[in-house]
């Protein structure tokens, strides 16, 4: 099943990235500078508080 929005997005990604020959380091610089023109951050996310089950193994500890 094709999705429009998918098919859409990719095509966005593909021309972008074709503007900068595929070079991921010019990309991310071209992203970050779009950052600094906007003045803020671009993403703004709220940090997510992690509900720990007991079930869960903790992580943070390294074996002994």
């Amino acid at each position: 099943m094709k999705d429009p929005i998918v098919d859409e997005i990719r095509q966005y990604r593909n021309e972008h990235s074709e503007k900068f020959g595929y070079d991921l380091d010019a990309i991310c610089e071209e992203y970050k500078s779009r950052q600094i023109r906007a003045g803020s951050r671009l993403v703004r996310l709220a940090p997510r508080t992690v509900n720990r089950s007991p079930m869960t193994p903790d992580l943070t500890q390294a074996d002994s």
